[in-house]
């Protein structure tokens, strides 16, 4: 795992860790914007960047991170070189881990301003809080993961002010994603049904077709291979074959574990059918559209 620090010089820096040698870290959930404009592990070994916007994001976290007394923090645009596919594969099937051991989550919400609000008062309160319910940070594949996997999870304004946290907020966001509040305050996703658990991920989008189901490991505690150019529905299908195989070891192993998790019947489009509790059955539509973005 490799965590950004700054330098004597005040430069950002990379420091690669293994294991047991992890410091204790913040770590930022973001939206990515056009892939320029994102800081990238490139930059970081060339010293360029500066000028792009994501500069500022790093930046962010930096301050947020000193506030905590944190000297480390970890940013997925330039933390991780995905030029290699083994370390990309390998960086996704740790991220649930990464992102739940982070002492502190800092989410940066580019669409979110409170510009005005403590001169004018409640009125522009309302305004910055009907924007964050319509963030575009809630609809993306990713940030799912983000939003369970810390303990603590903070939410920033694009202006840098403090909106709140998971547990301040666990009403709201429990209305916005439709995530029991035991999720969001803790509880083990095992103690969710699989279909439950795919229902918080319906709606939401991923630039990649694969990251429709490499998104959703650490949901079901997964590890797979990332194979891009598989499609989405190979993809999709490989993560239900893992299910499956889990709920046979834990028969064999004479463990209880309850799978009611999706059937897939065909070719995959995007329409899952979802076992009923009366075995009725139900669809659920899913959609994980490639518009661009992370």
């Amino acid at each position: 795992m490799r965590l950004l620090s700054t330098n004597g010089d005040g430069e950002f820096s990379l420091t690669e860790f293994i294991d047991d040698s992890i410091p204790r870290y913040a770590i930022l959930s973001h939206t990515w914007g056009a892939d320029q404009e994102e800081v990238a592990f490139k930059d970081m070994m060339e010293k360029t960047g500066r000028n792009k916007r994501g500069y500022g994001k790093l930046q962010f976290c930096r301050e947020r991170a000193a506030g905590d007394h944190l000297d480390y923090f970890w940013v997925d645009t330039c933390c991780i070189d995905k030029s290699s596919s083994t370390e990309l594969s390998e960086a996704i099937n740790s991220m649930f881990r990464w992102y739940r051991e982070a002492a502190k989550c800092y989410v940066y919400l580019s669409d979110v301003s409170t510009s005005g609000s403590i001169q004018t008062g409640p009125p522009s309160q309302l305004a910055w809080e009907a924007a964050f319910q319509q963030s575009r940070w809630f609809t993306r594949g990713w940030t799912l993961q983000e939003l369970l996997a810390p303990a603590s999870v903070e939410f920033y304004s694009t202006d840098g002010k403090l909106l709140g946290d998971k547990t301040s907020m666990v009403r709201v966001l429990q209305e916005i994603t439709g995530i029991s509040g035991r999720a969001l305050q803790g509880d083990p996703l095992s103690g969710f049904g699989v279909d439950e658990r795919l229902s918080w991920a319906a709606g939401r989008k991923t630039k990649r077709a694969e990251d429709a189901a490499y998104s959703l490991l650490g949901i079901f505690d997964i590890h797979m291979p990332l194979i891009y150019g598989e499609g989405k529905d190979k993809a999709l299908a490989r993560l239900q074959r893992e299910m499956q195989s889990l709920q046979g070891e834990g028969s064999r192993s004479g463990i209880a574990h309850s799978y009611n998790g999706p059937v897939f019947n065909g070719a995959i489009s995007g329409r899952y059918v979802i076992p009923g509790p009366q075995a009725t059955g139900g669809t659920m539509n899913f959609n994980f559209g490639g518009d661009g973005q992370r």
